[in-house]
Protein backbone atom coordinates (compact mmCIF):
# COMPACT_ATOMS: atom_id res chain seq x y z
CA UNK A 1 0.00 0.00 0.00
CA UNK A 2 1.41 3.62 -0.73
CA UNK A 3 1.26 6.56 1.40
CA UNK A 4 -2.16 8.18 1.32
CA UNK A 5 -2.08 12.09 1.17
CA UNK A 6 -5.02 14.48 1.77
CA UNK A 7 -5.29 18.03 0.04
CA UNK A 8 -8.28 19.55 2.06
CA UNK A 9 -9.67 22.10 1.60
CA UNK A 10 -7.84 22.52 -2.19
CA UNK A 11 -7.72 26.60 -1.88
CA UNK A 12 -7.48 29.34 -4.61
CA UNK A 13 -10.67 27.57 -5.83
CA UNK A 14 -14.80 28.08 -5.71
CA UNK A 15 -16.04 26.09 -3.15
CA UNK A 16 -14.78 22.97 -0.84
CA UNK A 17 -13.02 20.12 -2.30
CA UNK A 18 -10.80 17.81 -1.10
CA UNK A 19 -8.37 15.42 -2.84
CA UNK A 20 -7.38 12.53 -1.90
CA UNK A 21 -4.20 9.95 -3.59
CA UNK A 22 -2.15 7.60 -3.12
CA UNK A 23 1.12 8.05 -3.62
CA UNK A 24 3.72 4.95 -4.89
CA UNK A 25 7.64 5.25 -6.16
CA UNK A 26 7.25 9.03 -6.15
CA UNK A 27 4.06 9.28 -8.34
CA UNK A 28 0.46 9.46 -7.60
CA UNK A 29 -1.02 5.88 -8.05
CA UNK A 30 -4.85 5.82 -7.32
CA UNK A 31 -7.08 9.29 -6.83
CA UNK A 32 -10.51 10.30 -5.65
CA UNK A 33 -12.26 13.88 -6.09
CA UNK A 34 -14.36 14.67 -3.46
CA UNK A 35 -17.09 17.98 -3.44
CA UNK A 36 -17.58 18.73 -0.09
CA UNK A 37 -20.36 21.51 -0.72
CA UNK A 38 -23.99 21.85 -1.95
CA UNK A 39 -26.87 24.34 -2.24
CA UNK A 40 -30.32 23.88 -3.51
CA UNK A 41 -31.24 25.12 -6.78
CA UNK A 42 -32.91 22.42 -8.65
CA UNK A 43 -35.70 21.57 -6.69
CA UNK A 44 -35.90 24.89 -5.24
CA UNK A 45 -37.12 25.38 -9.48
CA UNK A 46 -40.06 23.07 -9.19
CA UNK A 47 -43.48 24.47 -9.44
CA UNK A 48 -42.28 27.99 -10.10
CA UNK A 49 -42.67 30.14 -13.29
CA UNK A 50 -40.18 29.25 -15.87
CA UNK A 51 -38.93 32.95 -16.08
CA UNK A 52 -37.90 32.84 -12.66
CA UNK A 53 -35.27 30.23 -13.52
CA UNK A 54 -32.49 31.79 -15.22
CA UNK A 55 -32.66 34.70 -12.31
CA UNK A 56 -32.57 31.66 -9.50
CA UNK A 57 -29.72 29.59 -11.73
CA UNK A 58 -27.33 32.56 -11.47
CA UNK A 59 -26.89 32.70 -8.41
CA UNK A 60 -25.52 28.68 -8.70
CA UNK A 61 -21.76 31.24 -8.52
CA UNK A 62 -20.79 34.35 -7.65
CA UNK A 63 -17.89 33.23 -9.95
CA UNK A 64 -19.30 32.47 -13.01
CA UNK A 65 -21.64 35.59 -13.25
CA UNK A 66 -23.23 34.88 -15.94
CA UNK A 67 -22.78 32.05 -17.65
CA UNK A 68 -25.90 30.34 -15.66
CA UNK A 69 -28.36 32.56 -16.57
CA UNK A 70 -27.22 32.01 -20.26
CA UNK A 71 -27.71 28.58 -20.37
CA UNK A 72 -31.02 28.94 -18.68
CA UNK A 73 -32.30 31.70 -21.12
CA UNK A 74 -32.10 29.59 -23.68
CA UNK A 75 -33.22 26.12 -22.33
CA UNK A 76 -36.65 28.40 -21.25
CA UNK A 77 -36.66 29.54 -25.02
CA UNK A 78 -36.32 26.18 -26.68
CA UNK A 79 -38.86 25.07 -24.52
CA UNK A 80 -41.36 28.22 -25.67
CA UNK A 81 -40.25 28.07 -29.18
CA UNK A 82 -38.73 31.50 -29.59
CA UNK A 83 -36.02 33.37 -31.88
CA UNK A 84 -34.46 36.05 -30.59
CA UNK A 85 -33.25 38.95 -32.60
CA UNK A 86 -29.33 39.93 -34.24
CA UNK A 87 -28.77 42.16 -31.28
CA UNK A 88 -29.64 40.28 -28.79
CA UNK A 89 -27.70 37.51 -30.01
CA UNK A 90 -24.32 40.21 -30.42
CA UNK A 91 -24.93 41.28 -27.15
CA UNK A 92 -25.23 38.19 -25.50
CA UNK A 93 -21.94 36.95 -27.31
CA UNK A 94 -19.95 40.14 -26.18
CA UNK A 95 -21.08 39.59 -22.13
CA UNK A 96 -20.48 35.95 -22.71
CA UNK A 97 -16.71 37.62 -24.61
CA UNK A 98 -15.87 39.58 -21.44
CA UNK A 99 -16.83 36.70 -19.28
CA UNK A 100 -14.26 34.38 -20.88
CA UNK A 101 -11.83 37.65 -20.64
CA UNK A 102 -12.31 38.30 -17.14
CA UNK A 103 -12.20 34.94 -15.77
CA UNK A 104 -9.41 33.62 -17.59
CA UNK A 105 -7.52 36.35 -16.37
CA UNK A 106 -8.52 35.84 -13.26
CA UNK A 107 -7.76 32.02 -13.00
CA UNK A 108 -3.99 32.16 -14.85
CA UNK A 109 -2.50 35.36 -12.22
CA UNK A 110 -4.70 34.85 -9.52
CA UNK A 111 -5.31 31.41 -8.76
CA UNK A 112 -3.22 29.19 -10.59
CA UNK A 113 0.47 31.36 -11.32
CA UNK A 114 1.31 30.55 -7.49
CA UNK A 115 1.78 26.53 -8.46
CA UNK A 116 4.33 27.99 -11.21
CA UNK A 117 6.00 31.21 -9.28
CA UNK A 118 7.57 31.45 -6.24
CA UNK A 119 6.77 34.91 -4.85
CA UNK A 120 9.39 34.79 -2.27
CA UNK A 121 12.42 33.93 -4.34
CA UNK A 122 11.09 37.14 -6.30
CA UNK A 123 12.58 39.28 -2.88
CA UNK A 124 16.35 37.75 -4.88
CA UNK A 125 15.92 38.92 -7.96
CA UNK A 126 17.87 41.74 -10.47
CA UNK A 127 15.35 44.59 -10.60
CA UNK A 128 17.43 45.37 -13.71
CA UNK A 129 17.99 41.95 -15.32
CA UNK A 130 14.24 41.61 -14.86
CA UNK A 131 13.57 44.94 -16.51
CA UNK A 132 15.46 43.53 -19.64
CA UNK A 133 13.85 39.89 -19.19
CA UNK A 134 10.90 42.12 -19.63
CA UNK A 135 11.15 44.25 -22.53
CA UNK A 136 12.35 40.60 -24.23
CA UNK A 137 9.38 38.74 -23.56
CA UNK A 138 6.40 41.04 -23.49
CA UNK A 139 5.07 44.17 -24.79
CA UNK A 140 3.28 45.48 -21.03
CA UNK A 141 3.14 49.16 -20.38
CA UNK A 142 5.10 48.66 -17.44
CA UNK A 143 9.08 48.15 -16.74
CA UNK A 144 12.25 49.07 -16.07
CA UNK A 145 14.45 48.72 -12.94
CA UNK A 146 12.54 51.16 -10.93
CA UNK A 147 9.64 49.63 -11.24
CA UNK A 148 10.52 46.22 -10.67
CA UNK A 149 12.28 47.02 -7.50
CA UNK A 150 9.05 49.40 -6.05
CA UNK A 151 7.32 45.59 -7.09
CA UNK A 152 9.73 43.90 -5.15
CA UNK A 153 10.21 46.63 -2.02
CA UNK A 154 6.39 46.16 -1.84
CA UNK A 155 6.73 41.79 -1.45
CA UNK A 156 9.33 42.32 1.09
CA UNK A 157 6.94 44.60 3.13
CA UNK A 158 4.89 41.78 2.90
CA UNK A 159 7.19 38.98 3.73
CA UNK A 160 8.94 41.09 6.99
CA UNK A 161 5.75 42.02 8.51
CA UNK A 162 4.85 38.05 8.53
CA UNK A 163 1.17 38.71 7.27
CA UNK A 164 1.79 37.51 3.11
CA UNK A 165 -2.27 37.76 3.04
CA UNK A 166 -3.61 36.32 -0.20
CA UNK A 167 -0.25 34.60 -1.00
CA UNK A 168 -0.10 32.74 2.44
CA UNK A 169 0.69 29.20 3.25
CA UNK A 170 2.18 28.39 0.17
CA UNK A 171 5.28 26.11 -0.57
CA UNK A 172 7.75 28.61 -0.90
CA UNK A 173 10.95 27.35 -1.77
CA UNK A 174 9.56 23.85 -3.10
CA UNK A 175 12.32 22.30 -5.59
CA UNK A 176 9.37 22.05 -8.14
CA UNK A 177 9.51 25.86 -8.68
CA UNK A 178 11.88 26.43 -12.07
CA UNK A 179 11.64 29.99 -12.70
CA UNK A 180 14.32 32.12 -11.82
CA UNK A 181 13.99 35.11 -9.27
CA UNK A 182 13.78 37.03 -11.96
CA UNK A 183 10.78 35.71 -14.23
CA UNK A 184 9.42 35.02 -10.23
CA UNK A 185 9.45 39.15 -9.86
CA UNK A 186 8.26 39.71 -13.35
CA UNK A 187 5.20 37.42 -12.90
CA UNK A 188 4.30 38.88 -9.32
CA UNK A 189 3.93 42.52 -11.01
CA UNK A 190 1.78 41.30 -13.66
CA UNK A 191 -0.14 39.66 -10.79
CA UNK A 192 -0.34 43.04 -9.38
CA UNK A 193 -1.37 44.77 -12.37
CA UNK A 194 -3.92 41.98 -13.45
CA UNK A 195 -5.74 42.35 -10.17
CA UNK A 196 -6.39 46.42 -11.08
CA UNK A 197 -7.49 45.45 -14.60
CA UNK A 198 -10.42 43.26 -12.97
CA UNK A 199 -12.87 45.91 -12.34
CA UNK A 200 -12.03 47.67 -15.55
CA UNK A 201 -12.67 44.14 -17.26
CA UNK A 202 -15.88 43.06 -15.44
CA UNK A 203 -17.53 47.19 -16.39
CA UNK A 204 -18.32 45.49 -19.96
CA UNK A 205 -20.96 43.27 -17.92
CA UNK A 206 -22.17 46.13 -16.14
CA UNK A 207 -22.61 48.72 -19.19
CA UNK A 208 -24.98 46.13 -21.19
CA UNK A 209 -26.01 43.63 -18.21
CA UNK A 210 -26.43 46.16 -15.31
CA UNK A 211 -24.05 44.95 -12.77
CA UNK A 212 -21.32 42.45 -12.16
CA UNK A 213 -21.65 39.90 -10.51
CA UNK A 214 -25.07 38.32 -11.76
CA UNK A 215 -26.25 40.44 -14.47
CA UNK A 216 -30.10 41.56 -15.08
CA UNK A 217 -30.31 41.99 -18.88
CA UNK A 218 -31.20 38.40 -20.28
CA UNK A 219 -34.52 37.55 -20.86
CA UNK A 220 -36.40 34.61 -22.45
CA UNK A 221 -37.24 36.09 -26.00
CA UNK A 222 -33.47 38.26 -25.77
CA UNK A 223 -31.94 41.28 -23.78
CA UNK A 224 -33.28 44.58 -22.12
CA UNK A 225 -30.79 46.75 -22.81
CA UNK A 226 -32.18 48.40 -25.69
CA UNK A 227 -31.54 51.65 -23.54
CA UNK A 228 -27.80 51.17 -23.60
CA UNK A 229 -27.16 50.77 -27.21
CA UNK A 230 -25.96 54.63 -27.07
CA UNK A 231 -23.02 55.87 -28.71
CA UNK A 232 -21.47 56.71 -25.02
CA UNK A 233 -22.35 53.21 -23.91
CA UNK A 234 -20.89 51.63 -27.26
CA UNK A 235 -17.49 53.56 -27.52
CA UNK A 236 -16.81 52.77 -23.46
CA UNK A 237 -17.57 49.09 -24.19
CA UNK A 238 -15.09 49.15 -27.45
CA UNK A 239 -12.52 51.10 -25.11
CA UNK A 240 -12.64 48.42 -22.17
CA UNK A 241 -11.99 45.59 -24.41
CA UNK A 242 -9.07 47.17 -26.08
CA UNK A 243 -7.68 47.47 -22.90
CA UNK A 244 -8.33 43.88 -22.06
CA UNK A 245 -7.18 42.51 -25.59
CA UNK A 246 -3.96 44.82 -24.97
CA UNK A 247 -3.17 43.31 -21.79
CA UNK A 248 -4.18 39.44 -22.81
CA UNK A 249 -1.79 40.00 -25.98
CA UNK A 250 0.86 41.60 -24.93
CA UNK A 251 1.20 40.47 -21.20
CA UNK A 252 -0.33 37.33 -20.47
CA UNK A 253 0.05 35.44 -23.69
CA UNK A 254 4.00 36.11 -23.38
CA UNK A 255 3.56 35.58 -19.66
CA UNK A 256 2.14 32.07 -20.61
CA UNK A 257 4.94 31.23 -22.97
CA UNK A 258 7.56 32.29 -20.59
CA UNK A 259 6.25 30.61 -17.38
CA UNK A 260 5.81 27.26 -19.70
CA UNK A 261 8.98 27.33 -21.25
CA UNK A 262 10.85 26.29 -17.88
CA UNK A 263 7.95 23.84 -17.06
CA UNK A 264 8.08 21.39 -20.60
CA UNK A 265 8.05 18.23 -18.62
CA UNK A 266 4.58 19.38 -17.53
CA UNK A 267 3.62 18.15 -20.84
CA UNK A 268 3.48 14.63 -20.41
CA UNK A 269 1.74 14.86 -16.76
CA UNK A 270 -1.74 15.57 -16.36
CA UNK A 271 -3.98 14.65 -19.18
CA UNK A 272 -7.59 12.80 -19.67
CA UNK A 273 -8.32 10.78 -22.28
CA UNK A 274 -11.96 12.47 -23.86
CA UNK A 275 -13.01 15.70 -24.39
CA UNK A 276 -16.33 17.45 -24.74
CA UNK A 277 -17.87 20.60 -25.59
CA UNK A 278 -21.25 22.11 -26.69
CA UNK A 279 -19.88 25.02 -28.84
CA UNK A 280 -20.91 28.33 -28.03
CA UNK A 281 -21.03 32.20 -29.14
CA UNK A 282 -23.61 31.99 -31.94
CA UNK A 283 -22.74 33.48 -35.57
CA UNK A 284 -26.51 33.25 -37.02
CA UNK A 285 -29.27 31.06 -36.56
CA UNK A 286 -27.78 28.12 -37.83
CA UNK A 287 -26.93 25.77 -34.59
CA UNK A 288 -24.59 24.33 -33.91
CA UNK A 289 -23.67 24.50 -37.98
CA UNK A 290 -22.67 27.90 -37.03
CA UNK A 291 -21.14 27.98 -33.42
CA UNK A 292 -17.57 30.33 -33.62
CA UNK A 293 -16.84 27.66 -30.47
CA UNK A 294 -17.56 24.55 -31.91
CA UNK A 295 -19.75 21.39 -30.80
CA UNK A 296 -17.54 17.98 -30.78
CA UNK A 297 -16.42 15.11 -29.42
CA UNK A 298 -12.74 13.57 -28.96
CA UNK A 299 -12.28 10.41 -28.00
CA UNK A 300 -8.96 8.40 -27.10
CA UNK A 301 -7.39 11.95 -28.15
CA UNK A 302 -7.84 11.35 -31.50
CA UNK A 303 -8.47 15.35 -32.30
CA UNK A 304 -8.18 14.46 -35.40
CA UNK A 305 -11.55 12.90 -36.01
CA UNK A 306 -13.61 15.08 -34.08
CA UNK A 307 -17.41 13.93 -33.52
CA UNK A 308 -21.00 15.75 -33.60
CA UNK A 309 -21.99 14.97 -29.67
CA UNK A 310 -25.52 14.49 -29.36
CA UNK A 311 -26.92 15.34 -25.97
CA UNK A 312 -29.36 12.63 -25.63
CA UNK A 313 -25.95 10.27 -24.90
CA UNK A 314 -25.46 12.38 -21.79
CA UNK A 315 -26.49 10.17 -18.72
CA UNK A 316 -25.74 11.16 -14.48
CA UNK A 317 -24.61 8.40 -12.29
CA UNK A 318 -24.73 8.46 -8.69
CA UNK A 319 -23.37 5.07 -7.40
CA UNK A 320 -20.64 6.92 -5.87
CA UNK A 321 -22.21 10.13 -5.18
CA UNK A 322 -24.62 11.00 -1.67
CA UNK A 323 -27.79 10.52 -3.33
CA UNK A 324 -30.40 7.54 -3.55
CA UNK A 325 -29.15 4.98 -5.39
CA UNK A 326 -30.84 4.32 -9.05
CA UNK A 327 -29.61 4.17 -12.32
CA UNK A 328 -27.57 6.54 -14.55
CA UNK A 329 -30.39 9.31 -16.20
CA UNK A 330 -30.65 11.26 -18.65
CA UNK A 331 -31.10 15.31 -17.56
CA UNK A 332 -34.83 15.33 -18.57
CA UNK A 333 -35.24 12.46 -16.03
CA UNK A 334 -32.57 13.38 -13.75
CA UNK A 335 -34.00 12.92 -9.84
CA UNK A 336 -32.00 15.26 -7.25
CA UNK A 337 -32.64 13.08 -4.05
CA UNK A 338 -29.80 13.80 -1.51
CA UNK A 339 -28.53 11.00 0.82
CA UNK A 340 -26.32 12.45 3.15
CA UNK A 341 -23.60 10.16 4.31
CA UNK A 342 -19.73 10.27 5.57
CA UNK A 343 -16.73 10.11 3.45
CA UNK A 344 -15.97 6.21 2.66
CA UNK A 345 -19.49 5.16 3.36
CA UNK A 346 -18.86 6.22 7.44
CA UNK A 347 -18.65 3.50 10.23
CA UNK A 348 -15.82 3.42 12.32
CA UNK A 349 -13.06 6.56 11.08
CA UNK A 350 -9.99 4.62 12.42
CA UNK A 351 -10.67 1.76 10.58
CA UNK A 352 -11.22 3.57 7.37
CA UNK A 353 -9.09 1.98 4.32
CA UNK A 354 -7.71 3.72 1.79
CA UNK A 355 -9.37 2.90 -1.83
CA UNK A 356 -12.42 1.76 0.10
CA UNK A 357 -14.18 4.80 -2.07
CA UNK A 358 -14.29 2.78 -5.08
CA UNK A 359 -16.85 0.67 -3.50
CA UNK A 360 -18.31 3.38 -1.30
CA UNK A 361 -20.17 7.06 -1.85
CA UNK A 362 -17.45 10.05 -1.10
CA UNK A 363 -18.81 12.90 -3.33
CA UNK A 364 -21.84 15.43 -3.52
CA UNK A 365 -21.34 15.43 -7.51
CA UNK A 366 -22.65 13.21 -9.72
CA UNK A 367 -20.73 11.56 -12.15
CA UNK A 368 -21.59 12.75 -15.57
CA UNK A 369 -20.71 10.44 -18.67
CA UNK A 370 -21.34 11.04 -22.30
CA UNK A 371 -21.96 7.66 -24.41
CA UNK A 372 -20.77 6.20 -21.23
CA UNK A 373 -17.36 8.02 -21.04
CA UNK A 374 -15.49 10.40 -18.68
CA UNK A 375 -15.49 13.77 -21.00
CA UNK A 376 -12.84 16.49 -19.82
CA UNK A 377 -14.48 19.78 -20.48
CA UNK A 378 -12.75 22.90 -20.72
CA UNK A 379 -10.51 25.31 -22.60
CA UNK A 380 -8.45 22.29 -23.66
CA UNK A 381 -11.22 20.53 -24.65
CA UNK A 382 -12.28 23.50 -26.74
CA UNK A 383 -8.79 24.11 -28.54
CA UNK A 384 -8.48 20.06 -29.22
CA UNK A 385 -11.87 20.03 -31.30
CA UNK A 386 -11.16 23.81 -32.78
CA UNK A 387 -7.19 22.11 -34.03
CA UNK A 388 -8.99 19.18 -35.05
CA UNK A 389 -11.78 20.67 -37.06
CA UNK A 390 -8.97 22.95 -38.64
CA UNK A 391 -10.43 26.01 -37.09
CA UNK A 392 -7.92 28.61 -38.57
CA UNK A 393 -8.38 30.81 -35.35
CA UNK A 394 -7.17 27.71 -33.52
CA UNK A 395 -5.09 26.44 -35.70
CA UNK A 396 -2.64 29.38 -36.26
CA UNK A 397 -2.38 29.99 -32.39
CA UNK A 398 -2.27 26.33 -31.44
CA UNK A 399 0.78 25.98 -34.39
CA UNK A 400 2.55 29.13 -32.97
CA UNK A 401 2.51 28.10 -29.84
CA UNK A 402 3.80 24.22 -30.26
CA UNK A 403 6.79 25.81 -32.57
CA UNK A 404 7.87 28.61 -29.70
CA UNK A 405 8.03 26.20 -27.07
CA UNK A 406 9.33 23.50 -29.27
CA UNK A 407 7.34 20.77 -28.16
CA UNK A 408 5.06 18.04 -30.05
CA UNK A 409 1.26 18.41 -30.84
CA UNK A 410 0.86 15.01 -27.82
CA UNK A 411 1.93 17.82 -25.56
CA UNK A 412 -1.46 19.53 -25.27
CA UNK A 413 -3.09 17.08 -23.31
CA UNK A 414 -1.47 17.75 -20.13
CA UNK A 415 -1.52 19.97 -16.97
CA UNK A 416 0.27 22.26 -19.15
CA UNK A 417 -1.62 22.00 -22.80
CA UNK A 418 -4.47 22.48 -20.28
CA UNK A 419 -3.33 26.19 -18.92
CA UNK A 420 -1.64 27.29 -22.34
CA UNK A 421 -4.99 26.42 -24.10
CA UNK A 422 -7.09 28.63 -21.76
CA UNK A 423 -4.86 31.71 -22.35
CA UNK A 424 -5.03 30.56 -26.29
CA UNK A 425 -8.62 30.68 -26.64
CA UNK A 426 -8.86 33.81 -24.19
CA UNK A 427 -7.04 35.72 -27.40
CA UNK A 428 -8.86 33.97 -29.80
CA UNK A 429 -12.28 34.75 -28.08
CA UNK A 430 -11.35 38.12 -27.83
CA UNK A 431 -10.57 38.77 -31.15
CA UNK A 432 -13.48 37.60 -32.47
CA UNK A 433 -15.24 40.27 -29.78
CA UNK A 434 -13.85 42.79 -32.43
CA UNK A 435 -16.33 41.78 -34.93
CA UNK A 436 -19.36 41.74 -32.73
CA UNK A 437 -18.97 45.15 -31.62
CA UNK A 438 -18.54 46.26 -35.24
CA UNK A 439 -21.63 44.65 -36.54
CA UNK A 440 -24.01 45.94 -33.57
CA UNK A 441 -22.55 49.92 -34.09
CA UNK A 442 -23.43 49.23 -37.60
CA UNK A 443 -27.27 47.52 -36.88
CA UNK A 444 -27.63 50.41 -34.54
CA UNK A 445 -26.45 53.14 -37.05
CA UNK A 446 -29.33 51.33 -39.59
CA UNK A 447 -31.69 52.30 -37.35
CA UNK A 448 -32.05 48.41 -35.94
CA UNK A 449 -32.42 48.56 -32.42
CA UNK A 450 -35.04 45.68 -31.75
CA UNK A 451 -33.43 42.92 -29.00
CA UNK A 452 -36.57 41.39 -28.27
CA UNK A 453 -38.75 39.25 -29.75
CA UNK A 454 -42.28 38.42 -27.81
CA UNK A 455 -43.88 35.19 -26.59
CA UNK A 456 -46.76 33.55 -24.72
CA UNK A 457 -46.25 30.80 -22.36
CA UNK A 458 -47.01 27.05 -23.59
CA UNK A 459 -49.05 25.19 -21.31
CA UNK A 460 -46.36 22.24 -22.20
CA UNK A 461 -42.75 22.54 -23.41
CA UNK A 462 -39.28 20.67 -23.08
CA UNK A 463 -35.94 22.60 -23.80
CA UNK A 464 -32.15 22.54 -22.93
CA UNK A 465 -29.54 25.37 -22.95
CA UNK A 466 -26.30 24.40 -24.42
CA UNK A 467 -23.19 26.60 -24.18
CA UNK A 468 -19.19 26.53 -23.08
CA UNK A 469 -18.11 28.77 -20.78
CA UNK A 470 -14.95 29.40 -18.65
CA UNK A 471 -14.86 26.10 -17.00
CA UNK A 472 -16.61 23.86 -19.95
CA UNK A 473 -19.86 22.43 -21.35
CA UNK A 474 -22.48 23.74 -19.43
CA UNK A 475 -26.45 22.36 -20.23
CA UNK A 476 -29.42 22.92 -18.37
CA UNK A 477 -32.40 21.06 -19.11
CA UNK A 478 -36.34 22.41 -18.64
CA UNK A 479 -39.72 20.69 -18.50
CA UNK A 480 -42.70 22.71 -18.29
CA UNK A 481 -46.19 21.59 -17.10
CA UNK A 482 -49.15 23.63 -16.78
CA UNK A 483 -47.08 26.52 -17.57
CA UNK A 484 -44.61 25.86 -14.30
CA UNK A 485 -41.39 23.85 -14.20
CA UNK A 486 -41.84 20.45 -13.56
CA UNK A 487 -38.55 19.47 -13.47
CA UNK A 488 -35.42 21.10 -14.11
CA UNK A 489 -31.56 19.66 -14.36
CA UNK A 490 -27.93 21.22 -14.48
CA UNK A 491 -25.28 19.32 -15.69
CA UNK A 492 -22.04 21.80 -15.38
CA UNK A 493 -18.45 22.00 -16.21
CA UNK A 494 -16.59 21.02 -12.97
CA UNK A 495 -19.14 18.09 -12.00
CA UNK A 496 -17.99 16.94 -15.59
CA UNK A 497 -14.24 17.34 -14.66
CA UNK A 498 -14.01 16.55 -10.79
CA UNK A 499 -17.00 14.60 -10.69
CA UNK A 500 -16.36 10.39 -9.17
CA UNK A 501 -16.30 7.62 -10.43
CA UNK A 502 -19.24 6.23 -12.21
CA UNK A 503 -21.17 3.25 -12.44
CA UNK A 504 -18.55 1.32 -14.55
CA UNK A 505 -15.53 2.28 -12.06
CA UNK A 506 -14.40 4.91 -14.66
CA UNK A 507 -12.44 7.58 -13.24
CA UNK A 508 -14.09 11.29 -13.43
CA UNK A 509 -11.04 13.27 -15.16
CA UNK A 510 -9.39 14.73 -12.55
CA UNK A 511 -8.82 11.36 -10.79
CA UNK A 512 -7.36 10.10 -14.30
CA UNK A 513 -4.94 13.15 -14.87
CA UNK A 514 -3.35 13.09 -11.59
CA UNK A 515 -2.17 9.40 -12.03
CA UNK A 516 1.17 8.93 -12.63
CA UNK A 517 1.64 12.53 -11.22
CA UNK A 518 5.32 12.95 -9.77
CA UNK A 519 5.40 14.06 -6.26
CA UNK A 520 8.75 15.73 -5.12
CA UNK A 521 7.97 15.97 -1.41
CA UNK A 522 4.83 14.11 -0.31
CA UNK A 523 4.45 16.48 2.86
CA UNK A 524 4.04 20.09 0.01
CA UNK A 525 2.51 18.62 -2.74
CA UNK A 526 2.17 21.03 -5.26
CA UNK A 527 2.22 19.11 -8.31
CA UNK A 528 -1.42 18.46 -7.27
CA UNK A 529 -2.45 21.74 -7.08
CA UNK A 530 -0.98 22.43 -10.26
CA UNK A 531 -3.35 19.77 -11.84
CA UNK A 532 -6.21 20.25 -9.89
CA UNK A 533 -5.81 24.28 -10.24
CA UNK A 534 -5.44 23.85 -14.14
CA UNK A 535 -9.18 22.32 -14.24
CA UNK A 536 -10.38 25.91 -12.38
CA UNK A 537 -12.80 24.37 -10.06
CA UNK A 538 -15.95 25.62 -9.10
CA UNK A 539 -17.19 23.06 -7.10
CA UNK A 540 -20.81 25.77 -6.01
CA UNK A 541 -21.91 25.49 -9.65
CA UNK A 542 -21.55 21.24 -9.11
CA UNK A 543 -24.16 20.79 -6.39
CA UNK A 544 -27.46 21.83 -6.27
CA UNK A 545 -28.98 19.89 -4.06
CA UNK A 546 -32.24 20.80 -1.00
CA UNK A 547 -34.49 18.59 1.03
CA UNK A 548 -37.52 18.38 -1.35
CA UNK A 549 -40.13 17.82 1.80
CA UNK A 550 -38.91 20.44 4.31
CA UNK A 551 -36.56 22.84 2.23
CA UNK A 552 -34.25 22.91 4.89
CA UNK A 553 -30.67 22.05 3.88
CA UNK A 554 -28.53 19.66 5.64
CA UNK A 555 -25.64 20.59 7.43
CA UNK A 556 -22.69 18.42 6.42
CA UNK A 557 -19.43 18.44 8.16
CA UNK A 558 -16.56 19.47 5.75
CA UNK A 559 -13.98 16.74 5.75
Amino acid sequence: MGKRIIVDPITRIEGHLRIEVEVEGGKVKNAWSSANMFRGIELILQGRDPRDAPLFTQRSCGVCTYVHYLSSVRAVEAAIGVRIPDNARLIRNLLHGAQFQHDHIVHFYHLHALDWVDIVSALKADPKKTATLSENSNNGKWGGSAYFKGVQERLQTFVDSGQLGPINNAYWGHSAYKLPPEGNLMASAHYIEALRLQSRTARMHALFGAKNPHLQSLVAGGVTCVRSLTADKLAEFLHLWKETQAFIENVYIPDLLTVASFYKDWGAIGGATNFLCWGDLPQSEKEPEDLFLPRGWIANRDFQNVQMPDQEKVTEHVVHAWYEDGSPKHPYQGETKPRPGDYETGGDKSTWKFGKPQTGKYSWFKAPRYDGESCEVGPLARVLVGYGLGKKEFKDVVDSTLKKLDIPAAALFSTLGRTAARGLETMVIGSAMEGWITELVENVKNGDTKTYEPWEMPDKGMGHGLNDVARGALGHWIEIEDKKIKNYQMVVPSTWNLGPRCEGGKLGPVEEALIGTPIADPKRPLEILRTVHSFDPCIACGVHVIDPDSNQVYDIKVL
